[in-house]
């Protein structure tokens, strides 16, 4: 055969699809549709027949048992809200949380007759509810007919039988339907749906059976019923506060909550279990990946959306991101942690913020956090890759892991700041702390990379012409100096640095730095000698606008003379440690005599730094030097939390519930300019809801805001001012409510 005939002709090619693709469905994989949205609820008959309908059609059900009413009990001055520790949320429902009884009330056409007459109550949650996957569940008023959830009446008087029920303690978290159905010869006869009777169920931190139990009474009420915090910012030796409201409790937030669950299609079955939950909202938080909720900018161009700093409170972010489903913009991570706060506290997940200072971002994965200097000691910005955050907020979440070995439950660090991928999702955690401060980064979640940040060595690298590199000097100390969080029932903070290291230097530190080497986490092995030149940079209080001079001090250790050829810079630097612009740069060449002390002085004027500005005020400034005489390499480095004025916030009035009250705010224009597009925001929790103002500009403003109070005890009015010269200035108002 010739090669012509053995040709076979090109087959034509199929034509190209038109419309809108298929539609996928579950059609043909499964015989219902996976529930993955708590909105989503089923229609359950009014009524179920177990017979053949007769000539007459079906015979009625009233005639027998009847269900006339329902009382949820559901006010916050009942029992039910109470005992449940959820008489503080703005809601019209029932809130109830898992592993505790509950109590309802039904009130039947006539007497009941436990001998003649059967009913249940059945709870659904979902779109496609089923008794084998917990999202039906019957519960009966007879010991001998249990399920999962237990039941029992507790009282009957005339026609009313008043039920106690007692859902499991692993029980679905999220918002159920409630139906009562009454058992009849001819079938059952059951409640219409009605909103009236739908209740939430919580994670329950009071109930020893709970996965999120926390057995101590003051970290309970400060974790889960608190709702305004302090999250910690500025600079190890300069600690600042920023307070925040959670407002977990307010109206609509609850919901809020459940919807960021139902956006991620988080299967309802899924939403029992703490680490499942935490660890989907650690990646919902953010919008990278799943348009969740918030949109991180670093940038200081908020022109579309709101400053990172210029929040008060968590409220606005989740009713926003709730009513129009898009991302709200913006956020940093002190903002992330916060929102997340509210979110793990409106469930019942035992929580609190944490500031770690000194944050290691390290991009290659070891417990390294290398700067990269050139021969003569001057950093190379543009091979300098890692970063150490100025300060880093996350969260703890109270959990037990059964997924660890004995141990490792407690405190677990989730962070929703987008920083790194985990799985493929920019998230973070759970992390036990205790397995963080013992090495065991082998654990999930994400413990390693928690790890390298409060671990990680600072290594000055010398890089030749030639392109090779070598250890100059290591700092072990510098990278997690301090981890601090609210000190539960008061305003003070609390130092928690022991519960993720042990102190520098000792056997158990070196102990565990070995276990986390056998994890793969590299640590820098080499120990440069030390420089027998010291450089020391001063403690310094500035206020914005101010001009000062920065005294550098050599410390000539040795006997001989000393030269060195300095490098002191200048920049303005977000807080994460990158820098934004150079503001100062001087090359002294310092000659120190033996066992003296020589300092350089650096006048600085604000006219070259305020310009370049960035939120939250910070110069950084490095030193680096070559010793001519041994060719050693001296480095150090200051970070200066410029201080910013502060908004006056007065309170008058009687202090009493349902009075009313004055709120005062007060601002003076410390600078010789204007500012121009003022906002401020004021809100505070059981007393005032969120509000904000937009102010043209001028030298000074006053605000007055009157508002009354909801309930009695103490809470703080909390303002901040936000424009786009001037960020980072709040004040706040201590206030006391009698009932």
């Amino acid at each position: 055969m010739s090669d012509e005939a053995t040709t076979a002709t090109p087959s034509p090619a199929p034509p190209a699809p038109t419309g809108p693709p298929p539609k996928v469905t579950n059609r043909g994989r499964s015989a219902a549709p996976a529930a993955s949205a708590n909105s989503e609820t089923s229609d359950i008959p009014e009524y179920e027949y177990f017979i053949q309908p007769g000539p007459r059609g079906y015979p009625p059900l009233t005639e027998y048992l009847d269900i006339w009413d329902v009382d949820m009990m559901k006010r916050p001055d009942e029992s039910n809200k109470i005992a449940h520790h959820t008489m503080l949320y703005h809601s019209d429902y029932l809130i109830v949380r898992r592993g505790q009884e509950f109590q309802v009330k039904i009130i039947f056409n006539r007497a009941y007759k436990p001998a003649e007459d059967k009913f249940a109550l059945e709870f659904v949650i979902g779109s496609s509810p089923q008794f084998s996957k917990g999202t039906y569940v019957p519960v009966f008023p007879t010991r001998e007919r249990q399920t999962t959830w237990e039941g029992r009446i507790t009282n009957t008087s005339d026609n009313v039988v008043t039920m106690a029920i007692t859902p499991a303690a692993n029980c679905i978290v999220g918002k159920y339907q409630m139906y009562v159905a009454v058992v009849t010869p001819y079938g059952i006869r059951r409640t219409r749906k009605e909103s009236s009777r739908d209740m939430y169920i919580l994670f329950n931190p009071w109930a020893a059976e709970d996965a999120v139990f926390l057995d101590d009474e003051t970290e309970r009420q400060e974790c889960v019923m608190t709702e305004m915090g302090i999250i910690y910012h500025g600079a190890y030796d300069d600690i600042a506060e920023r307070d925040w409201n959670y407002g977990q409790f307010n109206y609509g937030i609850l919901d809020a909550c459940l919807y960021i669950m139902d956006r991620a299609e988080m299967p309802i079955t899924n939403r029992g279990d703490p680490i499942k939950v935490v660890r989907v909202a650690s990646a919902m938080l953010n919008s990278r990946d799943d348009e969740g909720v918030l949109v991180g900018n670093w940038s200081g161009d908020y022109t579309y959306g709101v400053a990172p700093t210029s929040w008060t409170g968590s409220t606005d972010i989740l009713l926003t991101y709730n009513s129009s489903k898009m991302p709200v913009c913006y956020a940093q991570c002190w903002v992330y942690a916060a929102v997340f706060n509210t979110f793990l506290r409106c469930l019942g997940i035992p929580s609190r913020v944490v500031t770690n200072y000194y944050s290691a971002h390290d991009n290659d994965g070891n417990l390294k956090t290398d700067i990269i200097l050139d021969e003569n000691g001057k950093i190379d910005r543009n091979r300098t890759r890692d970063s150490i955050w100025n300060y880093h907020c996350w969260n703890e979440c109270y959990m037990s892991r059964p997924d660890l070995p004995p141990g490792f439950g407690g405190w677990q660090v989730v962070d929703a700041t987008p920083q790194e991928t985990s799985d493929g999702m920019y998230r973070c955690g759970p992390a036990s702390v205790q397995a963080i401060k013992h090495g065991q980064i082998c654990f999930p979640f994400d413990a390693a990379f928690v790890f390298a940040e409060i671990n990680s060595d600072v290594v000055f690298h010398s890089r030749r012409k030639d392109g090779t590199m070598e250890p100059v000097r290591v700092n072990r100390t510098h990278v997690g100096r301090l981890v601090l969080t609210k000190s539960p029932g008061d305003v003070t903070r609390r130092d928690i640095t022991d519960q993720y290291k042990f102190a520098e230097g000792s056997t158990e530190e070196r102990t565990v730095l070995e276990k986390a080497e056998e994890y793969g986490c590299k640590r820098e092995k080499s120990s440069p000698p030390a420089a027998d030149v010291d450089v020391v940079l001063p403690n310094l209080e500035i206020s914005v606008g101010d001009n000062f001079e920065l005294n550098v001090e050599f410390i000539n250790k040795s006997d001989e003379r000393r030269t060195v050829d300095a490098y002191i810079s200048g920049s303005v630097v977000y807080y994460t440690g990158v820098a934004s612009t150079e503001f100062l740069f001087l090359t002294p060449r310092v000659a120190i005599d033996p066992k003296t002390n020589k300092k350089e002085v650096a006048s600085v004027e604000s006219k070259n730094y305020m310009k370049r500005l960035v939120e939250q005020a910070n110069l950084h400034f490095i030193v680096t030097g070559k010793i001519r005489e041994t060719g050693q390499i001296i480095t150090a480095m200051k970070v200066v939390t410029l201080r910013n004025p502060k908004l006056i916030v007065e309170v008058s009035g009687k202090g009493k519930v349902s009075e009313e009250m004055i709120a005062n705010v007060e601002f003076t224009n410390p600078f010789s300019f204007n500012l121009e597009n003022v906002y401020i925001r004021m809100e505070g929790p059981g007393m005032m809801e969120p509000k904000s103002r937009l102010i043209t500009g001028g030298s000074s403003l006053t605000w007055t805001e009157y508002f009354t109070p909801q309930r009695a005890g103490t809470s703080r009015v909390i303002a901040t001012l936000d424009c786009p010269a001037l960020r980072q200035v709040h004040g706040q108002a201590s206030v006391t409510i009698s009932p």
